[in-house]
């Protein structure tokens, strides 16, 4: 049986006496798209918090690629693979679309930004940047500031950032947010293109695109997992329509 890439053994995180991480076990494949759904305050920012290295959980281990993460720092996570995209857009808005990958590649190789050259005087950057921008539907707005996208191009952006560290995983934190439903499903078509090429785990608030895309789904509830299979096995598990999804 394959090593899971993303292993959790009794995570814990309680705030005061609210408990947000209640002894999680959790497991990621290699290769899977693999969602986290909950009604709210069921702990799922928390958990991914705890994931990405922005929150240190109280107890429990976290081991990513066979190794042990759960102290290392979220910038060493980043540097191990484990690539993180956030819910509020993070780009610099102010670079073209462009620079903001290419800052993705240099960070990637170590560079200072010291001598840092914008990618069009840059040869070596310039097809890798276009390269990952095509994957993502922005091959033709690479010269347009950032700044000037629409809201579903920054989150596009966003995950072309991450994609240019060469991650061996993505956490991606509700990347359809705030994107009205024709954005929500340009999103969906392009992470559906990048299925093949890392894994991911998503926390995502539209059922829609949630099923369309998960491998298997994981419900959170009180910071426990009530249920967790794939998508058929999901929409049909009756504790999972009470706690979340409704009877229709």
């Amino acid at each position: 049986m394959t090593e899971p890439i993303l292993k959790l053994t009794n995570l814990a995180k309680n705030f005061g006496g609210l408990v947000a991480t209640d002894n999680l076990n959790f497991e990621v494949q290699p290769g899977e798209l693999h969602a986290i759904i909950g009604p709210n305050g069921a702990g799922k920012t928390t958990l991914i918090n705890q994931i990405s290295g922005m929150m240190k959980p109280d107890g429990g281990q976290i081991l990513f690629n066979g190794s042990d993460i759960t102290h290392m720092s979220a910038s060493r996570r980043c540097h191990a693979g484990l690539v993180r995209s956030f819910q509020i857009t993070s780009i610099l808005k102010n670079f073209s679309v462009a620079e903001n990958v290419s800052l993705g590649i240099q960070a990637r190789q170590g560079h200072s930004f010291k001598f840092w050259k914008p990618v069009k005087n840059d040869a070596a950057l310039k097809e890798p940047v276009l390269k990952i921008l095509s994957a993502l539907g922005l091959g033709e707005r690479a010269g347009v500031l950032a700044g000037n996208l629409a809201h579903g191009e920054q989150r596009q952006l966003e995950i072309a950032m991450a994609l240019a560290t060469a991650p061996k995983m993505l956490l991606l934190d509700e990347p359809m947010a705030g994107m009205g439903a024709e954005e929500s499903e340009h999103m969906v078509k392009y992470l559906s293109g990048l299925k093949s090429q890392y894994t991911m785990l998503l926390i995502e608030h539209d059922m829609d695109a949630v099923f369309a895309l998960a491998d298997k789904i994981t419900v959170l509830v009180y910071g426990q997992a009530i249920a967790s299979g794939a998508p058929a096995e999901i929409r049909a598990n009756e504790d999972v329509r009470r706690a979340y999804l409704g009877d229709d």
